[in-house]
């Protein structure tokens, strides 16, 4: 795991298209968040660690504290290479974030996504990862897709 450098952008959203996993618009915000974190090293809301498989990038995960909380975590985007799914990147990339909650005395981690069919390979593999589905709005993203928040607590 390493920081976020800003010529890892352009590979990191060829990998968010690649996956199949996220709408157009999805992948215009992840970009734009992935180049807040680079270009304001002031900012504190959000954190982004890069997984590399040799000299090529694999992944990456972003993630931070929520405002106003006490020990509450947000992952935000975690995105894997598709000829690296299955390799334990996302394991990887999932374990460095629990860690970093735990070294900071985080209590609770959730995750966002998509009741869609097109999810279940995520929602799978946050259930595989320990993750429990905490929350269900039904109609959120629009109608017949609802928001489901997962939660790990520590």
């Amino acid at each position: 795991m390493r920081k976020l450098r800003h010529d890892d952008i352009p590979m990191l959203e060829e990998i968010l298209v690649a996956t199949g996993a996220f709408t157009d618009e999805e992948v215009v915000v992840a970009v734009e968040l992935l180049e807040t974190v680079v270009n304001d090293p002031l900012q504190q809301d959000y954190e982004v660690a890069v997984a590399d498989i040799g000299d090529r990038v694999a992944g990456y995960v972003l993630f931070g504290p929520v405002p106003l909380t006490e020990g509450n975590y947000d992952l935000y985007w975690i995105a894997v290479d598709p000829n690296s799914q299955g390799s334990g990147v996302g394991r990887r990339l999932m374990k460095h974030v629990e860690d970093q909650v735990r070294q900071r005395s985080g209590r609770l981690l959730c995750l966002e996504t998509s009741s869609q069919g097109g999810y279940l390979r995520t929602r799978t593999f946050y259930e595989q990862a320990g993750y429990v589905e905490e929350s269900r709005i039904r109609d959120f993203y629009k109608p017949g897709d609802d928001r489901l928040t997962y939660v790990k607590r520590f």
